[in-house]
């Protein structure tokens, strides 16, 4: 075992401090533990509260290890302890809180140790943190079910590769697994994307093309992205889910589809709803059970074991030795922009030039977001960089193949995303401020491509 690995015991065990909240003394209380607790006025919500200045989804509470986590889910009139309106919170102590007209008591509980698995990965997916062990085992028993799931995160965290060891893991396994991709959809072509088309039924439709509901007979469909879909079509999503059936573009009658339906969005879609861009019943529809994947900089411990597993999947595990210390101490202090996506990519890099001695992966970060093969575009065939640099230092030319594909990289993302720094950042897999930095350092004015 490596210097930098940790050993997982068979069960550990942390200690979580919930309580119990009512809205009326003449109501009863509701506890509050580990799964949240969300009120607004939408019937879904756990506690459904008849008050107009109320928003559909409007305060989430939340047992953690510090306290009950309040926090304001974006609504319109905000939540309010005392004069002060709250964005979130910890509550230790009894307290009352208002939103609306509405006054929310609670009361704290004392301190409650809480199992936590020693399931050391789920799938593709592995980590030693509490976070992850915790995820590992709901996933673990979600997968049983068939049960909606609404997987959240940061761009590249792992929400794909989770909802496919869902699949993996359930009844549905040797059916298929279909990804939709609401980002990439044209708004003008959502509807027809989702439920398919009949030949003729709008302009360019040549062919005719089946429903992804219908391909995934039997087995599952992953929503990619489902904070993207269009407003329009949404009750019309809603609808096919509700109904278990759909119609195409062009078509006269609906056929019925069975699958299980994951989706995953890296947005806030409660804050969506209470903006008016997301729709609430959808929302409770897709999010019968809800996991939220954490950010790779915020469980820095799982990233040797990460590395290692990385490198076990590119057939070199033997060469995690390489990987000194100092190497992981400052991976592990890196804030991972691209989360664990980012951190594949430097490894897969660092793992092909690696050419004896120390296995290099700190000098690959961020600069490679989609892969590292440059090609030809007029023949599609990979170009040799290395060969442009015979007779210079390592080092040095390294350097300089990865200027020029930073370089190249940001320049084709500007033009395929014409200048839309949110669709580039969406497409790279980073977040916009990172690739705002990338623009500027390699002097990239992305209005020219608009």
């Amino acid at each position: 075992m490596s210097r930098m690995d940790v050993t997982i015991g068979s069960r550990n065990r942390v200690h979580v401090r919930g309580g119990r909240i009512r809205t009326s003394p003449n109501e009863p209380w509701v506890e509050v533990g580990q799964e949240p607790v969300i009120l607004g006025r939408n019937p879904a919500c756990q506690i459904v509260v008849d008050d107009t200045k109320v928003s559909a989804v409007h305060v989430e509470f939340l047992a953690t290890e510090e306290g009950v986590r309040v926090r304001d889910l974006g609504s319109r009139n905000g939540t309010y302890v005392g004069e002060v309106r709250i964005g979130e919170i910890i509550f230790a102590t009894a307290s009352t809180l208002r939103i609306g007209g509405t006054s929310i008591q609670f009361e704290p509980a004392g301190l409650e140790k809480v199992a936590v698995s020693n399931i050391p990965a789920f799938g593709p997916l592995v980590g030693q943190s509490e976070a992850m062990r915790q995820i590992f085992e709901r996933l673990g028993k979600i997968a049983a079910t068939d049960l909606t799931l609404l997987i959240g995160g940061e761009t590249g965290s792992g929400k794909e590769l989770a909802a496919k060891a869902v699949h993996d893991h359930s009844k549905r396994a040797k059916k298929p697994f279909v990804v939709v991709d609401c980002g990439s959809i044209p708004p003008t072509l959502a509807e027809a994307t989702l439920f398919g088309h009949e030949r003729g039924a709008f302009t360019g439709a040549i062919d005719r093309h089946s429903s992804p509901f219908q391909e995934a007979e039997g087995g599952t469909i992953f929503l990619d992205e489902l904070g993207e879909l269009p407003l329009d079509v949404q009750p019309k999503l809603l609808r096919a889910l509700s109904e278990r059936r759909v119609k195409s573009v062009g078509g006269s009658t609906y056929k019925p589809f069975d699958v299980r339906v994951i989706a995953a969005t890296r947005r806030d879609l409660v804050r969506q709803v209470n903006q008016g861009v997301f729709r609430s019943d959808l929302y409770f529809r897709v999010a019968q059970v809800k996991v939220e994947l954490p950010a790779l900089r915020t469980r820095s411990e799982d990233v040797p074991l990460l590395v290692r597993s990385m490198l076990k999947d590119l057939g070199g595990e033997a060469i995690y030795e390489r990987v000194t210390t100092t190497q992981l101490e400052r991976l592990m202090r890196y804030d991972w922009p691209g989360n664990v996506r980012e951190l594949r990519n430097a490894v897969q890099v660092a793992y092909a030039l690696h050419e004896g001695g120390e296995l290099d992966i700190t000098s690959h970060l961020g600069a490679l977001t989609e892969g590292g093969i440059q090609h030809d575009g007029g023949t599609g065939k990979a170009v040799n960089l290395a060969a442009a640099f015979v007779g210079a230092p390592f080092q040095d030319a390294k350097r300089d193949v990865l200027t020029r594909f930073a370089n190249d990289y940001f320049t084709q993302l500007a033009e395929e995303s014409r200048g839309n720094v949110s669709e580039m950042a969406r497409r790279a897999g980073m977040e916009r401020a990172h690739v705002r930095t990338y623009l500027k350092r390699h002097k990239i004015d992305v209005r020219q491509f608009r």
